[in-house]
């Protein structure tokens, strides 16, 4: 996987180490699902699920009248729903600027920026005669600076996909790892992260869209050389894309690597774990999940 100061063939081999080790450290958790990576890429995904083209929302579009909100909100594709899509497929999610279904993740996952005033007043207190807007702020003023701190990373690459680690190729490396998970789960990677680095505020958990936390905070943090994985999926929009009691865990690769390989020497491996991992199993019954 991709970390500070490796080449192809240094990246090549921790991943293949992970993947190795991937399947014993999913069980330890409790967690069925394999994670999902994230990685922008100059290639257009030849399979799975993207939005609908749409027109552009670009704030200088948008300043010169050219938007037609009415076609973009009528093409509305929430980008957590397109991964959920992509999960309960086991296949592949990907955005690009042209298909990012959401104007809001479009700026959240670096296609346009900065944030554009229509989608500054929905989130907020509303447009006249259009929406009553999303209450999710006090104001567009407050709004405005909360965007301005999250500054999104432009994207670098045409493509964002997101998929299953297991399907990537020995060419593909992820940038981000996303697992999706209950409390129990959730408790292993939070300490855990905690345990490989010796930094108690390792995970952060920032206001933002779902999609905002799955992918421009921890991509946020690493542009400021600070390793942090987020907790996210806090967003009641889209709470409907995530199972019941369901959360994310956003980790940056180098670190999500480290987890995994340092996985044994943890207290994933002792009696105070065992018994969590019984509640895991619990919840997975409860819920119908069970392997």
């Amino acid at each position: 996987m991709e970390f500070e100061g490796a080449n192809e063939t240094d990246m090549a081999t921790g991943m293949a180490k992970v993947m190795a080790a991937l399947p014993r450290f999913l069980e330890r958790l409790g967690m069925a699902e394999m994670p999902m990576g994230l990685f922008y890429t100059d290639k257009e995904p030849e399979e799975g699920f993207s939005p609908q083209p749409l027109e552009r929302p670009t704030p200088e579009r948008e300043q010169r009248g050219e938007v037609n909100w009415l076609a973009v909100f009528g093409g509305f594709s929430c980008i957590i729903g397109t991964i959920w899509r992509a999960r309960k497929k086991n296949t592949t999610a990907w955005f690009s600027a042209d298909q990012y279904g959401c104007p809001g993740g479009s700026f959240f996952l670096g296609f346009h920026g900065p944030q554009t005033e229509t989608i500054i007043h929905y989130v907020s207190t509303g447009i006249p005669n259009f929406s009553e807007g999303e209450r999710y702020c006090e104001s567009p003023d407050a709004l405005r600076r909360i965007f301005a701190i999250t500054d999104p990373r432009p994207a670098p690459k045409p493509y964002c996909v997101i998929k299953p680690l297991d399907q990537f190729t020995e060419d593909e490396q992820p940038e981000l790892v996303l697992c999706f998970a209950r409390p129990e789960p959730l408790c292993g990677l939070h300490q855990l992260a905690t345990f490989v680095t010796g930094d108690p505020e390792v995970v952060a958990s920032p206001w933002s869209a779902a999609c905002g936390g799955a992918v421009t905070w921890p991509l946020r943090y690493k542009e400021k050389g600070q390793l942090r994985a987020v907790l996210g999926g806090w967003d009641p929009s889209a709470r409907k894309f995530l199972k019941t009691d369901e959360l994310f865990f956003s980790i940056p690769a180098a670190l999500f690597r480290t987890m995994v390989l340092r996985a044994p020497e943890s207290f994933l491996m002792t009696h105070t774990w065992d018994t969590v991992l019984k509640k895991a199993r619990r919840s997975a019954k409860t819920w119908g999940e069970e392997s």
